[in-house]
């Protein structure tokens, strides 16, 4: 198991030979400075885990280290300390980046466990960088993924995608289903054919016929002019029916046909059609349960699922949550012209726990939605949609309202945060953990509601 390093800068020796101790104490690697010069030349060198770091600091004060080490490595962990004590303070140096904030004297259960914690935000955020610094074992760029679970997808798409098998992709919603079948295309040998996808979900059943096969200039009402079916467009190349589940029967014996003898005519057409195209299909339905309920065709399973390929939810695979968070964030990121550099250790936990029903695009949405709420370089809990955050802080409130009465949330919030204070002595610490909440969204609170105590 790897010691986690903690850096420590504390100009003042008593205090500084304390912290020391303490850490060592706690089975961390730990290295002591005693001026902001110092320690970022070393951080320049090497990079800690965790740094604990005062404000007050000879020849480069605190914030300085803090924002140039944070330019270094936007992802490290800094703990401030300070003598100072004002609310002001800590939220200045949360909006910078720390990681968390503590007051003197030093309450030393309450560091140890920050360092825990940030020590392992650490650990997962140097896992994500060794991911997306190895190289992918299947090439495609736009698969972002490194779980076990997806190697093995990987390497049966290695397998496959210079042959002509049907391939049916089985997945719920929303776990890239589409980008897997344009892979099997781009990254096999008919790359420099067309590859032409059908959503077998959103075209009316009446007119999907017309699109498959194409028509003939007054097959029926409204056919004004011959149309060119997908199949047809797909000749040398793939054609992508997702949904697969949804098709007709009637349709689905048609599909058969064409399946078994390459050949087809277009509606109000004479004419055979052969075509060479290979057929990728998806679905998030049990087709064997289909097949059992006859709403779907036996034969044409077996011709559509001559290679099939389960893709693993987004909650079976953790590892990827991470990557895939972490490029979602540096998506937006860009996209809204915000300087954010990562997530904390709540959000990030808040994101490993959610099941994710929506998997890989419910997650893009929520990351989307973290980063237009995110005022500052991390990302909080409280920047996550409802869905991810725990219950309303306020619920033991509610039940002193009558059935009639509902305040607004603002009003109520302010009141338990005073309520806090007012039982706390005004202590920030204690208060956060009366309340259940971060003290980083604590003090963002405070400022907000511009609670004085």
């Amino acid at each position: 198991m790897n010691v986690s390093t903690v850096f420590i800068c504390e100009d003042d020796e008593n205090l500084n030979l304390l912290l020391y101790h303490n850490i060592s104490q706690w089975g961390y690697d730990v290295h002591t400075f005693f001026d902001g010069e110092k320690i970022l030349s070393e951080i320049q060198n090497r990079r800690p885990d965790v740094v604990v770091l005062d404000i007050n600091l000879p020849i480069k004060n605190g914030v300085t280290v803090l924002e140039e080490s944070r330019k270094l490595y936007p992802n490290l962990p800094v703990i401030i300390v300070s003598g100072q004590g004002k609310v002001t303070t800590a939220l200045d140096v949360m909006k910078l980046g720390a990681y968390d904030y503590l007051p003197k004297p030093i309450d030393l259960e309450r560091l140890e466990l920050l360092l825990r914690n940030a020590a392992k935000q650490s650990e997962l955020w140097a896992q994500i960088e060794a991911l997306r610094s190895s190289s992918y074992e299947f090439p495609y760029n736009e698969i972002i993924a490194k779980s076990e679970e997806m190697r093995k997808v990987f390497r049966m798409i290695s397998k496959i995608h210079d042959t002509d098998n049907a391939v049916l992709l089985y997945g719920e919603t929303g776990v890239g289903k589409e980008l897997l079948a344009r892979a099997i295309h781009f990254y096999g040998k008919r790359k420099n054919g067309p590859f032409v996808v059908v959503n077998c979900a959103a075209i009316p059943r009446e007119l999907l016929e017309s699109e498959f096969f194409g028509h003939e200039k007054g097959a029926f009402t409204g056919a004004y002019q011959r149309k060119i079916g997908k199949f047809e467009q797909a000749h040398h190349g793939t054609i992508f029916l997702d949904e697969v589940g949804e098709m007709d029967l009637s349709l689905q014996a048609k599909l058969l046909r064409l399946l078994q003898t390459k050949t087809f005519e277009r509606i109000g057409g004479n004419d055979t059609i052969t075509v060479d195209t290979r057929i990728v299909s998806a679905t998030n339905k049990n087709l064997q349960d289909e097949i059992k309920n006859k709403l779907f065709r036996e034969d044409l399973y077996f011709r559509l699922s001559s290679f099939p390929i389960i893709i693993p939810p987004l909650r079976e695979r953790k590892t990827d949550i991470l990557l895939l968070a972490d490029e979602f964030l540096h998506r937006f990121t860009t996209r809204y012209e915000k300087k954010i550099n990562s997530f904390s250790k709540k959000a990030l936990a808040a994101l490993l726990k959610y099941s994710f029903p929506g998997n890989v695009r419910e997650l893009e949405n929520l990351v989307e939605h973290a980063v237009i709420m995110c005022d500052t370089l991390m990302i909080e809990l409280d920047d996550l949609p409802d869905t991810l955050r725990a219950n309303a802080e306020t619920s033991s409130m509610t039940n002193a309202l009558d059935n009639e009465t509902v305040l607004p949330l603002d009003f109520v919030k302010k009141q338990a945060i005073t309520h806090a204070l007012n039982i706390t002595g005004g202590n920030l610490v204690e208060t956060a953990q009366r309340l259940h909440i971060g003290r980083s969204t604590l003090y963002r609170l405070l400022e907000k509601y511009e609670i004085k105590f």
